[in-house]
């Protein structure tokens, strides 16, 4: 926070620093130095006690009779708030009730500068049992969750189109002298800095939502805490604890010692081994191969680590099964079948060479077949067939239908 008084400080510069500080330990990744934190809480109390005693807001007044430069101090409580949960000590409930306090305050300004959208207002004041239901959570956490991210996607654009302006403006002063009385025409960003501010606040609102509902749950557990230890004692309770434990790791050794039988080391695998023997002729194809691959199955280790004596403890090991077809086979017994299918191919090939590279063609002139009948035979069909054409010469087609003849 600087070596500088509080009380010699400007309302505007303590609440500049205030801000680095509650950036750097909600916004930044960096860890959260606890002497900052309360060296920002005390300043920022100081912050609010200032804007109170100079009355920079009235109830009477709206968002719009608030000037520009006073906006910024709306978000005193809400630093505030913030950087008050984070601080660390012995009693949080006192923690989480000062930040409550605080949250809530700046809840209730801007409800009354009307700056609460209408859906919250509406969540408000339907608090009961009806409106406790999952749906409607649901929809308010979506609506808070869209307003959060249009926030930060206007104050983006808000910073991208100062950074443009700022770079073309200090272009056109390289090119042109800046006249004098021109200087407050460059920076007459009044609107768009109201509007940033706006958009701040709106932010903020969603994340004070949040928190808030987040310390009313821790309340109640720190209180429900306190009430437990407070009529049961401190030493019962932390030996409730302890008993607990131990019970807990007595139990997980006694599992373990009950599943050591069947977490004996396995005979290693020999498919490959085998294959390897094939592969280099030691061993047969033929050969008888003992090792078999039982199907995996998915389900609770107490059963499928032990051993399965009935139906019902066999159909309980089955509930997890994966949902894709397990393999039939082993990639090594995939192999051999392959293997094997291989040896018969190369066999087949082998015979058919031989049968190609066989002498039949140089035993006969012909080709195998059936044996060859007389030349008897084909000299009758021969004989017959020339006395077809013969009488076919001599008996044109047509000749002896009388019908066909012309009268005379």
């Amino acid at each position: 926070m600087g070596e500088l008084n509080m009380d010699d400080m400007p309302l505007p510069a303590l609440f500049e620093q205030t801000r680095k500080v509650h950036f750097t330990a909600t916004e930044s990744g960096n860890g959260v130095d606890q002497e900052e934190v309360k060296k920002a809480c005390r300043a920022l109390e100081k912050c609010d006690e200032m804007v109170s005693k100079l009355g920079l807001f009235s109830t009477n007044e709206t968002k719009e009779d608030i000037s520009t430069t006073n906006l910024k101090y709306i978000m005193v409580p809400y630093y505030l708030g913030e950087l008050t949960e984070k601080v660390e000590h012995e009693d949080r409930v006192q923690i989480v009730k000062a930040a409550q306090a605080k949250l809530k305050e700046f809840v209730t300004f801007c409800e009354a500068m009307e700056l609460v959208p209408e859906e919250e207002l509406e969540a408000s004041r339907q608090d009961g049992p009806k409106s406790n239901s999952m749906a409607d959570k649901r929809a308010q956490k979506i609506a808070r969750f869209k307003r959060q991210r249009e926030a930060e996607s206007k104050l983006l654009e808000i910073k991208e189109r100062k950074e443009r302006r700022g770079r073309s403006t200090r272009a056109s002063a390289l090119s042109t002298p800046i006249e004098a009385g021109d200087e407050d025409v460059l920076d007459d960003d009044g609107e768009e800095e109201r509007e940033a501010w706006f958009a701040s606040i709106s932010l903020a609102l969603c994340k004070a939502f949040d928190l808030l509902e987040m310390l009313k749950k821790e309340k109640e557990m720190l209180l429900a805490f306190k009430e437990r230890q407070s009529k049961e004692g401190d030493k019962e309770f932390y030996q409730e604890v302890l008993d607990d434990r131990a019970q807990r790791a007595e139990a997980w050794h006694r599992n373990a010692a009950s599943r050591v039988q069947y977490t004996k080391p396995a005979q290693p695998i020999t498919c490959a081994t085998f294959a390897q023997d094939v592969l280099e002729g030691r061993a047969s194809v033929s050969q008888m191969h003992e090792h078999k691959h039982q199907p995996l199955i998915f389900g609770p280790a107490s059963l499928v680590g032990g051993s399965i004596t009935s139906e019902r403890e066999r159909m309980a090991a089955q509930v997890f099964q994966p949902s894709h077809r397990m393999p039939t086979m082993s990639i090594e017994e995939a192999g051999l079948k392959e293997m094997e299918i291989m040896n018969k191919w190369q066999e087949r090939n082998v015979k058919l060479m031989e049968e190609a590279n066989s002498s039949w063609y140089n035993d006969s002139g012909k080709l195998p077949g059936p044996p060859q009948e007389d030349d008897d035979d084909d000299d009758a069909a021969q004989d017959k067939a020339r006395a077809w054409d013969d009488w076919k010469d001599d008996n044109p087609r047509g000749a002896g239908n009388k019908k066909l003849t012309p009268c005379g």
